[in-house]
């Protein structure tokens, strides 16, 4: 038994294959048999920083890749139920080296781009992955000398694999994963297919990028990502024709299951960039005929600034699926008009991924004024805090159980279990008010909520509102100590209005109804906000920094 794994009841996990929620097979099996099926067919297009032409895979390219990334890792000793970690940039080497993972029985471990020693350090002392592979230098950071110093203070870290041009005291990714003809060997066919994954085995252990502090190692299941990843299809309709484009670090489970596991489990072409840039990624909308992408609102609005400069064809471009912040009316009516895409709505975890989302053909006024509706395989509740389920227009603790719900914490029973106060219903953290429609409007953080006099902010609420003002890009409003009131409401803004005012913000809350209560008493402008990997504000370091 993997630590920290929860054992699921035979009641609940009986229900799950009952209503094909779960499996018997894995996204594995579906590659595998997409790639077998049509091998010519196209699978990846990776744009990499500098390069004009991107770099093209088949599926039949991507098995042969996986299949000896397998080889290599079998052959440095990594054996069944094993972590290998991760940290690469969005290219086609990620899915190749995933899939090789799971191929050769281990568990992937994918590791974002952002973290540097002191994250990592305790990432490979948590998981003793013996296996590392890192590009060589990306975006100016030297991530193989990093490694190579880990591996001194790692003591289970025995192999330090490079992408790139070759270092001492390393392995190549390209001559040993790449260029070595693992498949001439007469027995690693019997072998890959002797340690072929079970759809109840680990396949990945993701580490929170983290708000609020300690990184905590998720465990998922192939049938917990088989069943998050139903939306794309269930949920939304998309079909094998329809082309991917993933913004997000594959790193983060965001793009490790919607833009990695099932778009190739459902045979599409996806597009990777290894550095965002709107315009390329119009470009490529156009000569790819880009169909869908699930990222940050954040993206959503570069998109929209590059189209204003430059037209594009975009007829391709249906949907724009949006989760982690707040969707201002404008942006929804903006990607309509710039773009010609719908945006959607979702909620979701790197614990559960998707659990509610608006539906295609909703309104703008629901899109921005909702998080959508709860999938059929999630169940969520509202719960006040003397324990009450809350009713249609208040404000609860959000709780959620199903299918796609994690494993557990690696290593953490204690973190996971303290979250899940009954019958698995696991406490996410955040606060929401339940809609008349059954869905759900995020209002804030049990950790992020400032109190004010003993007055509870609407954070969410509140950010939402300041959104509608003009110029205003992001926000984050925040807790800062107050002597008198406890904490007092501070509104951190990136605008390219460089003389907003608080005063501005004010009598802008007050034209909208709210109450003066809720009103910011500080407002404070940033060029860029601090974030996660996956496009969310670290509120924690903003209080850090402003409070000191």
């Amino acid at each position: 038994m993997i630590p920290g794994r929860r054992v699921i009841s035979s009641l609940a996990s009986a229900k799950y294959y009952q209503n094909g929620w779960w499996r018997e097979e894995t996204l594995l099996d579906d590659f595998l048999a997409k790639a077998a099926e049509d091998p010519e067919r196209p699978a990846l297009v990776s744009y990499t920083e500098g390069q004009d032409i991107p770099i093209r895979h088949t599926y039949g390219e991507l098995e042969l890749l996986s299949r000896r990334c397998a080889a290599a890792l079998i052959d440095l000793g990594v054996g069944k139920d094993e972590a290998v970690s991760v940290q690469l940039p969005n290219s086609w080497e990620f899915p190749a080296l995933a899939y090789g993972i799971m191929r050769a029985g281990a568990i992937a471990n994918p590791l974002v781009p952002i973290f540097r020693s002191r994250e990592i350090e305790f990432i490979l002392g948590r998981t003793k992955s013996r296996v590392l592979v890192v590009s060589n230098i990306y975006r100016g950071f030297d991530y193989a000398a990093m490694a190579l110093q880990l591996r001194e203070k790692v003591p289970t870290l025995e192999h330090v694999v490079v992408l790139g041009p070759d270092r001492a005291d390393s392995i190549s990714f390209n001559k040993h994963f790449v260029e070595r003809r693992w498949e001439e060997d007469p027995d690693l066919s019997q072998e890959l297919f002797s340690r072929l994954p079970a759809s109840d085995d680990l396949v990945e252990i993701q580490f929170t990028s983290g708000t609020t502090g300690e990184p905590k190692g998720v465990l998922h299941s192939y049938n917990t990502v088989f069943s998050g990843a139903q939306a794309i299809d269930k949920i939304y309709g998309l079909e094998s024709d329809d082309v991917c484009f993933m913004a997000s670090t594959l790193a983060h489970q965001t793009g490790f299951c919607y833009g990695l596991l099932k778009p190739l489990a459902m045979g599409m072409k996806v597009v990777y960039q290894d550095v965002w840039d709107a315009d390329q990624m119009l470009d490529a909308v156009e000569d790819e005929k880009i169909v869908w992408t699930l990222s940050a609102t954040a993206f959503a609005m570069d998109m929209v600034a590059a189209q204003r400069r430059t037209t594009r064809d975009l007829s391709s471009f249906k949907f724009f699926i949006c989760g982690g912040a707040a969707i201002p009316p404008k942006v929804v009516e903006e990607a309509a008009e710039f773009l010609g895409a719908q945006l959607i709505a979702l909620w979701g975890m790197t614990e559960n991924m998707v659990v509610t989302s608006t539906r295609p053909g909703d309104s703008v006024e629901l899109v921005s004024n909702s998080d959508g509706t709860p999938v059929e395989w999630m169940e969520i509740r509202l719960m006040s805090d003397n324990g009450e389920v809350t009713r249609v227009g208040e404000s609860g603790n959000l709780q959620t159980r199903g299918a796609s719900q994690a494993l557990g914490y690696f290593h953490r029973e204690d973190l996971y279990e303290a979250a899940t106060p009954e019958e698995d219903w696991f406490d996410t953290g955040d606060i929401a008010r339940l809609r008349s429609d059954g869905g759900i409007r995020i209002v804030g953080r049990t950790k992020d909520i400032v109190i004010r006099g003993g007055e509870n902010i609407p954070v969410a609420e509140i950010e939402s509102l300041i959104l509608r003002y003009p110029g205003v890009d992001e926000v984050a409003i925040i807790g800062l100590p107050d002597e008198r009131l406890g904490e007092r409401a501070c509104a951190v803004v990136t605008s390219s209005n460089s003389t907003l005012t608080l005063l501005d913000i004010s009598k802008f809350l007050e034209d909208l109804g709210t109450a003066k209560q809720f009103w910011p008493e500080e407002l404070v402008l940033m060029t860029e906000m601090p974030r996660t990997p996956s496009g969310k504000i670290q509120k924690f370091r903003l209080r850090e920094e402003l409070s000191a």
